[in-house]
């Protein structure tokens, strides 16, 4: 890590972090309103610094083409995925990062085994790759309707009660497989109340210009929390590793959530580091014949080079 802004960071999303082994019970372990004693007056400027570190951090990442991100985000309906990813990536570079949302699989990717299409929106090296709903999908959504599993055309073999541990344990095998060649993992869980979520889905409602938000198949899924609550804490349990950790983000109030997922994406890119590349010294001596031939070209009265000039008047 570079700096002791690192430092800082790691200690603010420590309390988030699902420690590799142990046994989560989400509505016991995480509240959904902490805020990690701040107040959301702090919250617009630390946001706007978390965005000005990711910012950095991404050029660095995309000057260096080592090393690739893959960001799971994970939430109930109404969690606030969207907005985080709006605020959160709001000062990066749009063309080193890609946003996949996953629906309903179409009939091409239920032909082939449950990874397959996340592993066609993976990142190239240099990319960040947010996954808007993930391949977690398939151990929440598919475990809570096994009307889902149904359709993936599994080979039959009769009810295995196993299935779920035996993709817990795929899936770390993949993300591991994935981390050894250069692609960091890291996961959020944006941790909406009950309350919270009615409340949301009421303003959708009740505001004109949040109607088209509203689905009537959400509230249907809303019945079925307790069954998405244990689902999530077996997965949590069974998948936060040392190499791909799970983070548990409070998601009541939008300003912190999106302060704690702007601090866990620059965790892990400085945990990366990433270096601008080294010019090598025949290229350093073409680039400071082209700068001797540009500096030419000023016009009288300008200075030779108007960003050294700058900078030494600032100096």
């Amino acid at each position: 890590m570079a700096d002791g802004r690192a430092e800082r960071i790691a200690d603010f999303i420590e309390p988030l972090r699902v420690r590799p082994g142990s046994k989560v019970h989400l509505e016991r372990d995480f509240d959904p309103r902490y805020k990690g004693g701040l107040k959301k007056r702090q919250g617009a400027e630390l946001l706007r610094a978390g965005v000005s570190l990711l910012a950095e951090y991404q050029d660095r990442l995309a000057a260096q083409d080592t090393y690739g991100v893959v960001l799971c985000l994970q939430a109930l309906d109404a969690g606030g995925k969207d907005g985080t990813i709006r605020h959160v990536m709001s000062g990066v570079n749009p063309q080193g990062v890609r946003v996949s949302s996953f629906k309903v699989p179409s009939a091409e990717e239920l032909d082939h085994d449950y990874l397959w299409r996340y592993a066609q929106r993976l990142p190239a090296r240099g990319e960040i790759a947010i996954f808007n709903r993930s391949h977690y999908e398939e151990v929440l959504v598919v475990r809570v309707h096994p009307e889902v599993l149904l359709r993936q055309k599994l080979p039959p073999h009769g009810p295995d009660p196993d299935i779920w541990e035996r993709r817990f344990r795929e899936i770390n095998h993949w993300e591991r497989y994935l981390t050894d060649n250069g692609f960091k993992v890291v996961k959020i869980f944006l941790n909406l109340s009950k309350e919270e979520q009615r409340t949301r889905f009421l303003k959708r409602i009740d505001l004109p210009e949040k109607n088209w938000k509203f689905s009537a198949a959400d509230v249907r899924e809303r019945g079925r929390w307790d069954d998405y609550q244990h689902a999530f804490s077996e997965m949590l349990s069974a998948t936060s590793t040392r190499w791909a950790p799970w983070y548990v983000v409070p998601a009541d109030r939008k300003w912190f959530a999106r302060i704690c997922a702007a601090a866990v994406l620059a965790h892990t890119l400085m945990e990366i580091d990433p270096q601008y590349p080294e010019v090598a010294p025949e290229a350093r001596k073409d680039l400071l014949v082209t700068k001797r031939s540009l500096e030419r070209e000023a016009p009288a009265g300008a200075p030779a080079d108007p960003y050294a000039a700058r900078q030494k008047k600032r100096d």
